[in-house]
């Protein structure tokens, strides 16, 4: 009986001592701090590493994290300046510098800082509205980081970074929003467009421009050519008369075919009979006498071909005579219309140019008689 009770007295002295010794040895791990009160008052700070306490008598009263933490608290309804309530979600980065104050000087400074957070951002949105307050997140949180590490520098906690992690308007305003967003886009999309349009336009002108230019330089250069061709050919025909000589005779009766073509243009209004006509059927009647003049034994040779040439250059001159009178008929009535419409004499008289017209025709065949 008195081994059984020494046995549980050894136990119970070497329980006891594997208590003490348990509290009296602590081990402190790597960025931790423990803060220390000896019969409930601040005794020291256990730093990292083996540290001894006296056993029943100290105490560890907090245990410190002195790493660098991420909260984040829940969305909070904000009032904006134009009375629109939006729900702001914030993220806090803060770290403890001094475990002594923040075990003593402050009872819960996790809450604390949550509560001085909501309470700093509803009166940092309250001056803004939803437009820049949407638009203004870094100044938003330069202006809590500073409140924030301000207030909580007596507790012991050094406020790194806040940052703001998503502002939520309104249902109806987000429709709003996006309705603004799709016609701003619309807008930007249309303008792009018409640019684009416009840009197209311009370089289709710009080439239309340069084209038309081609062509006129194109233009230009074939009716050059043409030109220099066709003063080529007249210089071409005009040396070959001065170097052909031809006979004044062949250049009057070439005048006297001329002649109907002259009275037979439309436009023509007067029609002057030119005094070479006379000359020219003088001509005629000389070449045609030329060829029968040498001696009268050649006459009588060839008196019936002198007889239808004659026959053949009267008809000829006749017909002649008729075109011109012809023409100069249709002149002296368009004269006489415009001579009524403006009382201003015009051209030649019919009478004139009728007679002038018989006369010439007379003469060429008197002419061509005599000849014959």
């Amino acid at each position: 009986m008195a081994q059984a009770v020494l046995l549980i007295l050894i136990l119970g002295i070497a329980l006891l001592v594997l208590i003490t010794v348990m509290r009296a040895v602590r081990v402190v791990p790597q960025q931790r701090m423990f803060v220390v009160e000896r019969l409930g008052r601040y005794q020291r700070t256990l730093t990292p590493g083996l540290n001894f306490l006296v056993p029943f008598m100290d105490a560890v009263r907090a245990k410190v994290d002195m790493r660098e933490q991420v909260v984040s608290f829940p969305p909070q309804p904000v009032i904006t300046s134009d009375n629109l309530v939006v729900s702001i979600d914030t993220v806090l980065y803060f770290r403890v510098t001094d475990p002594v104050k923040a075990t003593y000087e402050i009872a819960n400074f996790l809450q604390a800082i949550e509560q001085l957070t909501v309470t700093t951002l509803r009166n940092v949105i309250g001056s803004l509205d939803l437009e820049r307050a949407l638009t203004s997140r870094e100044e938003i949180n330069r202006h809590l980081s500073g409140v924030l590490d301000e207030t909580t520098g007596r507790w012991g906690i050094k406020v790194t970074r806040v940052e703001i992690k998503a502002i939520e308007p309104p249902p109806s305003i987000r429709d709003s929003m996006e309705k603004q967003m799709r016609a701003e886009r619309d807008k930007r999309a249309a303008i792009l467009n018409a640019e684009g349009q416009k840009q197209a336009q311009i370089l289709t002108a710009q080439g239309d421009q340069q084209a038309a230019v081609l062509r006129a330089e194109g233009d230009r250069q074939a009716r050059i050519l043409q030109a220099e061709g066709q003063a080529k050919a007249i210089r071409t025909v005009f040396d070959a008369i001065h170097v052909a000589d031809p006979d004044p005779k062949v250049m009057a009766y070439q005048y006297l075919q001329a002649l109907p073509q002259i009275a037979a243009g439309s436009a023509n209004k007067v029609w002057i009979v030119p005094a070479e006509l006379t000359r020219a059927l003088e001509g005629i009647g000389g070449a045609v006498g030329g060829l029968i003049s040498p001696n009268t034994g050649e006459r009588a040779a060839s008196a019936a071909e002198n007889a239808a040439a004659a026959e053949e250059l009267e008809e000829e001159a006749r017909q002649v005579a008729e075109a011109a009178a012809q023409a100069a008929r249709e002149a002296a009535a368009e004269a006489h219309r415009a001579e009524m419409a403006t009382g201003v004499p015009r051209g030649l008289p019919a009478g004139d140019a009728i007679h002038a017209s018989s006369i010439l025709g007379d003469k060429a065949g008197d002419n061509a008689r005599e000849h014959a």
